[in-house]
């Protein structure tokens, strides 16, 4: 497979399965989504574009990120941190690419990881992602 198909998409936006949020949700219930859109949020509080999740605290909130895959790197680098304050739990649904910098960087070694077996579909897709996902898990202070 060439590398432009594996990373390819019409779309930024990779709506989360319903099942597979509703498994996450009912271990960490969630009630912060901080890259949605008004059709697709999970939770009842969440920022949208505009909003700027970036930009945004989520300390003391129970996390559930589905980042924009153009800027993963931003998202995954933003959910350690926020993710390593007190009373915080990030939980990020993202493509499992061991083989990237902010793998390495921000995930191997410093967060919990659930790899998912087989290829997700998501929103209205009849077919499986054309990558691999994993689910990150960030929880609480970082020890030092």
């Amino acid at each position: 497979m060439k590398k432009d198909v594996l990373f390819s998409s019409k779309s930024d936006e990779w709506a989360t399965p319903q099942d597979v949020f509703e498994k996450l949700d009912e271990e960490f219930s969630f009630d912060l989504d901080p890259c949605a859109t008004e059709k697709n949020h999970k939770c009842e509080r969440w920022f949208g574009k505009d909003d700027d999740g970036l930009t945004k605290t989520w300390g003391g909130c129970k996390v559930f990120c589905n980042p924009p895959y153009s800027h993963i790197s931003e998202w995954v680098e933003k959910a350690f941190y926020e993710g390593h304050k007190d009373n915080t739990v990030v939980v990020m649904l993202i493509p499992a690419r061991t083989d990237t910098r902010y793998f390495h960087n921000f995930i191997q070694h410093r967060a919990e990881i659930r790899f998912i077996r087989g290829r997700l579909k998501f929103g209205d897709s009849k077919n499986g992602a054309p990558f691999p996902s994993m689910v990150v898990i960030f929880r609480g202070a970082v020890k030092q």
